[in-house]
């Protein structure tokens, strides 16, 4: 699998209003990564994210998807390629019940009914929805499980990266927990890539191994968690607060505390060395 699965060279997007979302991003994302996509409301993440499995198409530059070009290929090529989660399950969700929810998107590129079958059974087993809820309309379930029957209707179409819009909106801590360690599952045992777009600094020192900072249309920042935060100019031009923790070590980087710290066991740790 190529190590650059997406390709994103000078990218601009513009709404039909004339608003510019995007404007010259480039960016390389691989197989078998786990990303987070943070900036402030407007920065422009959710725009990047849509592009990034054709939902958008370019006002400029291009999107390149495992070898193809965003702009000349079907959605529903690159939906196998790229599977979008919305921030609302319930925006995602039509079907009558959980099997022909997630059975909709193999019956719509048209595959044998065995194989939808398969695949069904396949990512309901991935996502920990028990066969006793195929029958079941979705609304009936809680919203964590609602979600996840959102992500296996994804799944079921095999793409290779995942993106999940705001996947800790409206969830309790134990939730949140609940659905972050399903998508480390996804991206561990399964090699998917990831792509959280997020506004949980937490989450984002907890579990990404790459954080995307944006602003004004643009990336600003791209780099590990440690490092992204603690880089003061990224910081002041996305107006991203890092954790609590990476912002006390930031001062108290004239004690020789490191500035690389994403919690409070990481600060504990420097504080008694």
């Amino acid at each position: 699998m190529n190590d650059r699965y997406i390709r994103v060279d000078g990218l601009g997007f513009r709404y039909q209003d004339g608003t510019e979302a995007l404007s010259g991003v480039d960016l390389t994302i691989g197989s078998n990564e786990f990303v987070a996509l943070i900036g402030q409301n407007g920065s422009g993440k959710t725009t990047l994210s849509k592009c990034l499995n054709g939902l958008l198409k370019p006002s400029a530059g291009q999107v390149i998807v495992d070898g193809l070009d965003s702009r000349s290929t079907s959605i529903v090529q690159m939906v196998k390629r790229v599977g979008y989660v919305f921030q609302n399950p319930d925006h995602q969700l039509f079907n009558g019940n959980c099997w022909d929810e997630i059975a909709y998107g193999p019956r719509n590129i048209e595959l044998p009914e065995a194989e939808v079958k398969e695949r069904v059974e396949e990512a309901a087993s991935v996502v920990g929805l028990p066969t006793s809820s195929f029958s079941e309309h979705p609304f009936f379930l809680s919203k964590g499980m609602r979600q996840r029957v959102a992500i296996a209707a994804i799944l079921a179409l095999r793409p290779q990266v995942i993106i999940v819009d705001e996947p800790t909106t409206g969830q309790d801590t134990r939730q949140s927990i609940e659905i972050m360690e399903f998508l480390v599952m996804l991206h561990r045992q399964h090699d998917h890539t990831v792509i959280i777009v997020t506004h949980d600094m937490d989450i984002v020192a907890r579990y990404a191994d790459r954080v995307i900072a944006m602003a004004g249309g643009r990336v600003l920042g791209d780099a590990p968690p440690a490092e992204l935060f603690s880089d003061r100019a990224v910081l002041e031009a996305t107006f991203i607060e890092p954790p609590q923790a990476t912002r006390l070590a930031l001062r108290l980087e004239d004690c020789g505390i490191s500035s690389g710290v994403l919690s409070a066991t990481d600060l504990l740790a420097q504080i008694s060395r």
